[in-house]
């Protein structure tokens, strides 16, 4: 340790620059960091979703969750598989290990469909991997609104789906948008029965009709005087007229179309969900997800840029109206953290500033916070931390705690250089006082990182809860100990000068009149030794009996 503070003090200049080097990188290292509201604790998890066509749940059950299970198990990382089979829906979800990258995970999970695919029937539906999110996804909500009131819920449903879910998933970190509300446009086919059996026709060949007759078909091309001519049959139904004219069968050379069997309208899918206006009226609305591992507010302020330019281009009277914005709740929980940081980098200032013997002695503790506190941020960065309530609640905690290595370095020097003989250098004076208490503060500020240690190990969601906590804490720790034994030294040289003889300064008068009635106390409790052992106990005793009526909750 006597080496490395006279190695410091012998290189000033380069130590100066790295410190400033560091607090750059610290900052450039938070403006880059993802913010969210709190940390995401969702499991690692890939979602199958199979839509089938009114099959019953047993149906479901065995025919396509059964073989998309079978296809999922032995993938590497896999903890469980669970699955829900509803309705018309089936749904199984594959966990991974926390570790496993989650584009790994689909990877293989996109690799073992193929198999599911093979072993589910011709039918009965085909399984999709859903969108690359979490619980935390959910970024923004908003209902369209029709002033004019001219559109009905399915136009409105139209234009959502069509319109602002082709132009919002444009948005760089935008995964899916889904639509909830009003009703799905579709053509309703009403067969009437007593047509099927007055024309003879089966209900199935006329769901195969419509199926043969609704799409278009390339013919090659044919080659006339040099010239290749695309041919092509052009069935595809746009509207009700073409849907009409679908030929069925015929009968001695008279065609029987789909007009002559059904009526033909437009209305709503089948739906078992609705949103409502503070629970008046009906409406369509959206919701954003954005993509696993974005920055939250860098979506929603994209997104939000995106909405003003989609309602530039609705029809007149309907605009897009956000009434949920996950920003909001990020931006609450980051101002609160950061004015609890500022608070209380200013109360120890204040006690600095009283009790450490002037401004210069101050300023050299004080700097200690902002450069822990950036080089923390160096760290959350390259680990991939998120800026959230628990990474910088961390921080918060920590910010008593930063100072600790300094304050012991500076009032060490301040005292060698009250005792320093006449013409002794002061560069050798703060290299002996550094020298004496270095190895002092590694073992102290390593106990308080130690501490934390218990917390790393945590898993699950307990452990993507406070991990941050953990991670920013022993990192800020780490950049007060690189500040404590590298920098204050040579900031100490910088700003502190002896002190004049007899000169009393105002925290040795604050420092005298706490000690007065201290130091009988001290003596009273070394005197009586099991006294206080017995306060203690008493103490101790009265914490563990009041300990299981605090109650606990997550």
């Amino acid at each position: 340790m006597n080496r490395l503070i006279h190695g410091v003090l012998s290189n000033r200049l380069l130590i100066m620059v790295l410190a400033v080097l560091v607090m750059a990188a610290g900052w450039g290292s938070y403006r880059q960091l993802p913010v969210d509201a709190f940390p995401d604790v969702s499991p690692n998890l890939v979602q199958v979703f199979t839509v089938t066509e009114g099959l019953a749940p047993e149906e479901i059950e065995k025919y396509v969750t059964f073989p998309v299970e079978v296809a999922m198990n032995g993938l590497p990382g896999i903890t469980e598989i669970r699955s829900v089979s509803n309705f018309g829906l089936s749904v199984v979800n594959v966990y991974f290990e926390d570790d496993i990258d989650i584009y790994f995970a689909r990877q293989v999970v996109g690799e073992r469909l193929q198999e599911a695919r093979e072993q589910i029937p011709e039918g009965f539906g085909d399984p999709e991997m859903g969108p690359i999110s979490t619980g935390m996804g959910l970024i923004l909500f908003y209902y369209i609104e029709d002033t004019t009131g001219r559109y009905t819920l399915e136009e409105l449903r139209t234009i959502q789906d069509w319109i602002v879910k082709f132009q919002l998933q444009t948005v760089p970190g935008v995964t899916e948008v889904l639509g909830i509300g009003g009703w799905e446009k579709q053509f309703h086919v009403e067969v009437d029965p007593m047509a099927l059996l007055r024309y003879d026709v089966s209900l199935t060949a006329v769901i195969n009709a419509i199926h043969a007759n609704n799409l278009n078909v390339g013919a090659q091309f044919l080659e006339r005087n040099s010239e290749e001519i695309v041919v092509r049959s052009v069935g595809l139904a746009t509207g009700i007229p073409d849907l009409k004219r679908v030929v069925i069968k015929t009968v001695d050379g008279t065609p029987v179309f789909l007009a002559d069997l059904a009526e033909i309208r437009i209305g709503g899918a089948i739906r078992r969900g609705l949103q409502t206006h503070n629970g008046v009226e009906e409406v369509v609305a959206g919701q954003v997800v954005k993509l696993f591992g974005t920055n939250s507010s860098t979506v929603i302020g994209a997104v939000e840029e995106k909405l003003e330019e989609v309602n530039d281009i609705l029809p007149e009277g309907v605009r897009i109206v956000p009434y949920y914005q996950q920003k909001a709740l990020v931006e609450a929980a980051v101002r609160t953290v950061t004015t609890a940081l500022l608070v209380g980098i200013a109360l120890v200032a204040l006690v600095l500033l009283i009790f450490m013997g002037g401004m210069r002695a101050s300023a050299v503790v004080a700097f200690s916070i902002p450069f822990s506190v950036l080089a923390a941020f160096i760290g959350m960065h390259l680990i991939g931390l998120s800026a959230n309530l628990m990474s910088f609640g961390g921080l918060a905690i920590a910010i008593g705690m930063m100072v600790d290595g300094t304050i012991v370095m500076v009032e060490n020097i301040d005292r060698m250089l009250r005792k320093a003989k006449k013409g002794e250098s002061r560069l050798e004076i703060i290299a002996r006082a550094g020298s004496e208490v270095a190895r002092p503060i590694l073992f102290a500020i390593s106990i308080i990182v130690i501490v934390f240690l218990p917390l790393f190990t945590l898993q699950g969601v307990e452990g993507k809860t406070f991990r941050p906590l953990a991670y920013t804490v022993a990192m800020a720790m780490f950049g007060s100990l690189i500040y404590a034994l590298l920098v204050s030294p040579v900031m100490a040289w910088m700003l502190m000068r002896r002190p004049k003889i007899g000169h009393t300064s105002f925290s040795d008068r604050v420092v005298a009149a706490l000690n007065r009635p201290y130091e009988p106390l001290v003596r009273f409790f070394v005197r009586h030794r099991g006294v206080a052992v017995t306060l203690a106990c008493v103490l101790l005793a009265v914490g563990v009996l009041i300990l299981p009526q605090l109650g606990s909750e997550f």
